[in-house]
């Protein structure tokens, strides 16, 4: 059968069925369809990339030539005799230390429980998933003002870097259930069905087979947090404080590279301090590019092993 007499058996064929002869698609019409809607894509695609790269020229282009050895390891003070960012870096680290310290494997551990033990469906799986969906939709500084109320006043840590890190394991403790509970969810069902048909425990299947399938998204969204909390201004000076300078322990006040950025954008009266503002600026985006890449680069590397 020949093209043109498939075409009319499939056009006898409608009539039949509905009574009525269907019109036949233009092909230049879908064609033309097909391109536009290929040329708004195109578009969209092009305009977000641009403002991206137009934003990170911006900000690199006038604060690289300000990033040098002395500004990433000399410290602040506000006379303006030096202007390093080293105590910033140092309570940058803390806080990702602490925080991710503490929201991992609270998280890591809840999204077991609702993937490996608790009953699909149920009211407590429903509850913790709302409430963990509530948590990441709620604004940083409704944060900021809880960590102020319960971490500093009420348990009385004052303005320091553990009440900011416990402020921060509660921002990004809904991140890490979502992300480590589709990584587990990722990993096929036949490896815990062989699992169980040879005698493992559940804990054993978990621990041994279920975890290292899903360890690509959990490093992931861990690197992720990292920028999250490295990017947060309004937990940290409502509960860490703004004072720049090392902190001898978890207990001190610090201030974070973004909390910096956000001080120096409130004292911007020279062009000293611009400067000062973009080369703080540059180092956090290339800080959050660097945590990106490494996701990328890590979750390849454990796809291919």
């Amino acid at each position: 059968m020949n093209s043109s007499s498939l075409a009319q058996a499939v056009t006898e064929g409608i009539t039949e069925s509905t009574g009525r002869e269907r019109p036949m698609p233009n092909p230049s019409l879908r064609r033309w369809k097909d391109r536009m809607l290929m040329g708004l894509i195109i578009l969209a695609t092009a305009a977000t990339t641009g403002t991206l790269l137009w934003i990170l020229w911006h900000i690199v282009s006038n604060g690289i030539g300000h990033v040098n050895w002395s500004f990433l390891t000399s410290n602040y003070t506000r006379t303006g005799d030096t202007s390093g960012i080293w105590p910033m870096i140092v309570s940058t680290v803390y806080m990702v230390v602490l925080s991710l310290g503490i929201a991992a494997p609270v998280g890591i551990m809840g999204a077991i429980y609702l993937t490996e033990y608790a009953q699909p469906g149920s009211r407590v799986v429903k509850v913790i998933r709302f409430a963990t969906e509530s948590l990441a939709g709620i604004p940083s500084i409704i944060y900021g003002l809880f960590g102020l109320t319960l971490f500093v006043s009420t348990f009385k840590l004052g303005f320091s870097i553990l009440a900011g890190a416990l402020t921060l394991s509660i921002v990004i403790l809904p991140v890490i259930i979502r992300t480590t509970e589709e990584a587990l969810m990722s990993v096929p069902t036949a490896y815990r069905e062989g699992s169980y048909g040879l005698g493992a425990s559940r804990l054993y299947t978990i621990w041994r087979l279920i975890l290292p399938g899903a360890m690509p998204g959990i490093i992931s969204s861990l690197i992720l947090c990292i920028g999250r909390i490295i990017g947060e201004s309004a937990p940290v000076f409502l509960t860490a404080g703004m004072v720049a300078r090392i902190p001898d322990s978890v207990f001190d006040s610090g201030r974070t590279l973004t909390v910096h950025l956000y001080k120096l954008t409130q004292e911007l009266f020279s062009v000293h301090e611009w400067n000062q503002a973009y080369a703080t600026a540059t180092v956090l985006v290339l800080i959050v590019l660097t945590l990106n890449i490494m996701t990328r680069l890590l979750a390849r590397r454990f796809n291919k092993g």
